[in-house]
Formats: C-alpha cells, sequence, structure tokens
C-alpha cells in the first residue's frame, strides 16, 4: 500500500504544475483521496478542490478557482493541478487516502511522503 506523488518543483509566480500521486495496493475508487499542504511553522491545510465552486471542507477558499484535483481509474492515480500559483503556495503537497467522511487532516489515514512547490521569482 503506497502514495508516491511526483510533479513537484520550483515555478515563477502565475505559472503552474500538475502533480501526480501514484497509488498501489488498493483502488481510489474505494476511498477519498485528497492533497494537503503544509508550509514550514503552518498547520496542515486541504487542498483538494474537485471543482472551481467546490466547498469541500478540504478545499481551502485560498485556492479555489486556482487548484483542481482529478482521478483517473484506470492509471490509479490521483492528479493536482495548480494554476495561478502564488509565493503563499510555497509547501510540501501530500497525496492521502482517507474513508467517506473524512473531512480534517487526522481523518485520512496514509500519506505519501510528499512533494516540494516552491514559488520563487
Amino acid at each position: 500500500v503506497q502514495l508516491v506523488e511526483s510533479g513537484g518543483g520550483l515555478v515563477q509566480p502565475g505559472g503552474s504544475l500538475r502533480l501526480s500521486c501514484a497509488v498501489s495496493g488498493f483502488s481510489i475508487d474505494d476511498y477519498v483521496m485528497a492533497w494537503f499542504r503544509q508550509a514550514p511553522g503552518k498547520e496542515r491545510e486541504g487542498v483538494s478542490c474537485m471543482n472551481t465552486y467546490d466547498g469541500a471542507p478540504y478545499c481551502a477558499r485560498s485556492v479555489r478557482g486556482r487548484f483542481i484535483t482529478s482521478l483517473d481509474s484506470a492509471k490509479n492515480t490521483v492528479y493536482l493541478q495548480m494554476d495561478s500559483l502564488k509565493l503563499e503556495d510555497t509547501a510540501v503537497y501530500f497525496c492521502v487516502r482517507g474513508h467517506p467522511g473524512a473531512t480534517v487532516a487526522d481523518d485520512f489515514d496514509l500519506w505519501g511522503q510528499g512533494t516540494q512547490v516552491t514559488v520563487s521569482s
């Protein structure tokens, strides 16, 4: 059972990145899959929005309209498309698994190792 993130890196403000999470050992269709991030000195924050108007508890208002999560069941992979990146988006991004009803970070029982995203000019 494993979550392996990739796609992080350095990007300029206003740029885009797409993170991938390759899942093994279970089907993403059987769980709640999401993305969280954590910046130095800050709490973990859910950034997993399924659409522009998503009001899910793990879809922070600060990323709505800019970040979109998608799932590819055939590849058992979860993606995070990040557009219009800002300096404050700099953080380690984690792919996570939870059971139905999961809302906050502690509800998610499996975390990947994380991938660093740095937004800097």
